[in-house]
């Protein structure tokens, strides 16, 4: 399928027949600094038709490396953050599956994605195989303190995917307010 544009989208289930999972990996490069580097942080969102968030157990993230029926799960590490999600057992209350990324706040550092470049997100078979992926657009990133990096999301019975690399200088208080979850 190669490589997308912000805004664009594939048909994965579709152009695939018999897909049933999924490998995300999420990927960056942080320039070395002599003083403290931004910590980022990614968290997966399993949100319903109302593009919320079903739940708090339905973040998956460090704390919580997987969702309720374990659909969604942080496991393994070919990308800087790979997320395995079987498509199979997603409940059919999830509209869409969001991939995000956020400068943890509590870290020593700027807080903000300045330093952060090849930003990346890759959906790919699980034998390793790519389907799609999305190289984040370079841009000012002074005041970005979170971004979107992508979705799935169904498309009647099939499953697709999203480039979106949209960014807030609003941080994880800003996803929080927009996917309706509690910090």
């Amino acid at each position: 399928m190669g490589t997308l544009v912000a805004g664009a989208n594939a048909a994965l289930t579709a152009e695939n027949p018999g897909l049933t999972s999924v490998m995300v990996g999420l990927g960056w490069d942080v320039i070395p600094s002599r003083g403290p580097a931004s910590e980022l942080v990614p968290l997966t969102l399993l949100c319903g038709s109302d593009g919320r968030v079903l739940s708090d157990a339905h973040l998956v993230f460090f704390n919580q490396i997987a969702s309720p029926e374990a659909s969604v799960q942080f496991l393994g590490e070919e990308d800087d953050e790979q997320i395995d999600v079987d498509l199979s057992r997603v409940p059919a209350q999830v509209s869409k599956i969001v991939f995000a990324v956020y400068a943890d706040p509590e870290m020593r550092g700027p807080g903000n994605f300045a330093a952060v470049r090849s930003a990346h997100i890759r959906v790919a078979r699980p034998n390793g195989s790519e389907l799609v992926r999305f190289d984040l657009p370079a841009a000012n990133r002074d005041t970005i303190t979170a971004m979107m990096f992508g979705e799935l999301y169904r498309h009647r019975e099939d499953w697709k995917f999203r480039a979106l690399g949209q960014g807030y200088t609003t941080g994880l208080r800003g996803l929080a307010a927009d996917f309706g979850f509690d910090l």
